[in-house]
């Protein structure tokens, strides 16, 4: 007689073995391992199939009890779906984001590689100590219509080579703010607008410092100049709210930026000032 756990569908049965990391508003986030084989010409038997256990972070997003079940049903789909396209056409056009390792729309669950390093939000200055592992909650945009120490602790300043906290690598602060601009670059250049940059939605690897960009589930595509602005827009002020005296670290994300949109730079700048006008109206009246 088969126990209640093997009758649950794969998936869920996933879930009931990963560890909870943290948990928001839409969604939760869980760490498990998926098994991969391999064959081998070595060892045990020529062709011998080898089992090793991946790490990859799951995305679950739970039933809504508060909405209609076919509604719930159907906005699951299409942004577990969503999420899914625009990891797809970041990875096609050559933006470092994590791999997808499985997408299950009927059960809300979106698969992706585990990176092993920290947020940029936990290194750069002022960050750590307000650093959450995911934020999923919905980010207000401004259309027309687990604390560690920072690095200023370990006597870094900007433009100087610094150790990073996960030990194995180091870069510089202007390097990682030009690596910023370039991967925002290219996800922009590929027409997919994150919908909720911040420094904690990005991560540098451990083992590579490549600059990884992360949680796509606001993304969305789009060819507009005034949604690439106000991406650009929403992390400025994440940059402002977060780290002191970031006004030179956002102009050096920036300065990569402009230079890797070419001739694309000009009507995002202009559109950008217009979205900062529009923001300090709005900060003036409540």
């Amino acid at each position: 007689m088969l126990s209640s756990s093997s009758s649950k569908p794969p998936t869920q049965q996933l879930l009931q073995s990963a560890d909870l990391i943290s948990q928001g508003a839409e969604a939760a986030i869980y760490k498990a391992y998926l098994r991969q084989f391999s064959t081998s010409g070595h060892g045990i038997g020529h062709g011998a199939a080898l089992e090793a256990l991946e790490p990859v972070l799951l995305k679950y997003r739970f039933r809504k009890h508060y909405r209609h079940l076919s509604l719930d049903t159907s906005l699951t789909r299409q942004r577990i779906a969503g999420e899914a396209r625009a990891l797809m056409r970041c990875m096609r056009s050559g933006v470092i984001v994590p791999g997808i390792r499985m997408v299950d729309v009927n059960e809300g669950v979106l698969g992706i590689e585990w990176i092993d390093g920290k947020s940029v939000r936990q290194i750069l200055p002022g960050g750590a100590e307000l650093e959450d592992i995911s934020e999923l909650g919905e980010v207000d945009e401004i259309h027309e219509n687990g604390a560690a120490d920072s690095i200023a602790d370990y006597g870094v300043s900007r433009g100087r080579t610094v150790r990073m906290l996960i030990g194995s690598y180091s870069t510089s602060v202007d390097a990682l703010m030009d690596m910023i601009g370039v991967e925002i670059a290219k996800m922009h250049l590929a027409d997919i607008i994150h919908g909720d940059l911040t420094t904690s939605n990005m991560m540098l690897r451990k083992q590579t410092s490549d600059l990884v960009l992360i949680d796509f589930g606001l993304a969305y595509h789009s060819t507009l100049v005034e949604d690439k602005a106000v991406d650009l827009y929403v992390l400025e002020r994440a940059f402002a709210s977060t780290h002191p005296d970031s006004e030179p670290l956002f102009a050096g994300v920036l300065s990569a930026y402009e230079k890797r949109m070419c001739k694309h730079w000009l009507p995002i700048k202009k559109r950008l000032d217009d979205v900062r006008l529009r923001g300090r109206k709005r900060s003036m009246v409540g």
